[in-house]
């Protein structure tokens, strides 16, 4: 352990990534290919090590177990996937509806899952797989992610956008977890992304709009 906050310490202060640094960083993508594609149980060090081109017990220099590089990518991956739906969010002009705001929401998740972070997928597909320890720390990062959409869906409801008869957490939980399920069945190579983003999009706004009122 103080070889790694020691680490850290070095990422933090210098302008330019350490050759460690850059090792390190290395492991951790491996790992998140690796967790993305075996799962937990099937993730072993030695696949890890051959992706990341480092001898095996070279990864006990930057991580003191298998469990510690798996919990990393975890969190980095709630963390990424968290910040890239967030901050699309709030690049939307100030007139955007509330419903605008939850579907740029959903296409936001879409891409950081299918596309753009190993991290972000890995995260969201093994998290019910993770021992009961690990499963507790990354439910924190879930939590607070959960609250992005939780305020997302109030103050669409508080502007009367959302249909009255739909329970806002199960609204919620549906449409994240339809997100979620995407990882298991989307394939590139039948269907482009922005197609299933524009479905999502679609089917939540038709499904979460409040009845339109009749002159």
């Amino acid at each position: 352990m103080p070889k790694q906050r020691s680490l850290r310490t070095d990422e933090r202060t210098r302008g330019e990534p350490s050759k460690s640094a850059r090792t390190r960083e290395r492991i951790l993508d491996a790992a998140a290919k690796v967790l993305n594609r075996n799962g937990y149980a099937g993730t072993r060090l030695s696949d890890i090590a051959a992706l990341a081109q480092v001898q095996a017990p070279a990864l006990y220099y930057y991580f003191t177990s298998r469990e510690e590089l798996i919990e990393e990518v975890v969190m980095l991956g709630m963390a990424r996937a968290q910040t890239h739906v967030s901050e699309t969010v709030a690049a939307l002009s100030e007139d955007a509806t509330g419903l605008d705001r939850i579907c740029a929401a959903v296409g936001a998740h879409l891409e950081v899952v299918l596309r753009l972070s190993d991290y972000a997928s890995a995260a969201i597909r093994n998290g019910p797989q993770l021992p009961a320890d690990l499963r507790e720390r990354q439910l924190v990062g879930q939590r607070a992610y959960g609250d992005v959409w939780r305020k997302l869906i109030d103050e669409a409801r508080a502007a009367g956008e959302i249909h009255p008869d739909l329970d806002p957490r199960a609204a919620r939980m549906l449409i994240i977890g339809g997100l979620n399920w995407a990882t298991e069945w989307w394939n590139p190579n039948r269907g482009s992304l922005r197609t299933v983003i524009t479905t999502a999009q679609l089917l939540t706004r038709q499904g979460l709009a409040a009845p339109r009122q009749d002159p």
